[in-house]
């Protein structure tokens, strides 16, 4: 099968290999460039909560002491890992969407309407989950820590890939993923090609921007199950 991921290659790596192991054929063509906010380092011990809804958010993160006492909440189990990795081991994963991650976080007795939580993202977010947090009462303090830019250009080998194999699944995850996959379609006039395959994007909100794009097939999935969608299609 024809595969379309839109992640830097830092996070969909593994994923990559295991797609290439099963014998698909993967388009690599990210939309995004990540860059660090090049923030201060946090004391951990300034917050009860720490909540992470992508893994840049915790690759991106600066802190001072080692030991961290800290909960976290991420959005999903790839997330939570990185977390881990960063020294997180009170940790908790939703299942894979922001909506899941704050009925999480509302139904957890770890959370407490006076902690003191710091959530971590970056400059652009499809969902306003401190918004949702502060209507329920919660003390919340958001933090920018990297920023992206979108990718309008597309090198020759990927659009002669994208043309001699139309990708049949796409892979998307935030809206400004989005927004960079539509200009690059309309720019290398690949309209033709793109907007009849199976569009899989984490929310809504991005879906929308492929509807008005006049994209016809637009699904939402979790991400971490994209092995378990393309199985749906084999």
């Amino acid at each position: 099968m024809n595969i379309l991921l839109t992640r830097p290659l830092i996070d969909c790596e593994d994923l990559m290999s295991e797609l290439f192991s099963k014998g698909h054929k993967i388009i690599h063509l990210p939309t995004l460039k990540i860059l660090s906010a090049n923030m201060e380092a946090i004391d951990t011990n300034d917050y009860d909560i720490f909540i992470f809804t992508s893994t840049n958010a915790v690759r991106n993160l600066a802190i001072k002491n080692n030991k961290i006492l800290s909960s976290c909440f991420c959005v999903g189990s790839i997330t939570e890992k990185f977390a881990r990795a960063k020294g997180f081991t009170n940790s908790f994963s939703a299942g894979g969407t922001v909506n899941a991650l704050k009925n999480l976080i509302l139904n957890s007795s770890k959370v407490q309407k006076d902690s003191k939580i710091a959530y971590i993202c970056g400059d652009n977010i499809s969902y306003d989950l401190d918004k949702e947090l502060l209507s329920e009462g919660y003390k919340i303090k958001k933090i920018i820590n990297y920023y992206s830019e979108k990718i309008e250009d597309l090198n020759n080998e990927n659009n002669k890939l994208i043309k001699d194999y139309p990708p049949r699944l796409i892979f998307v995850y935030s809206k400004r993923s989005a927004e960079s996959l539509n200009e690059i379609v309309k720019k290398y006039n690949l309209a033709s090609l793109m907007t009849q395959s199976i569009v899989k994007c984490i929310s809504i909100n991005i879906s929308y921007e492929f509807k008005k794009a006049g994209w016809k097939k637009v699904e939402i999935f979790n991400s971490g199950e994209e092995i378990f969608e393309i199985e749906k299609y084999q």
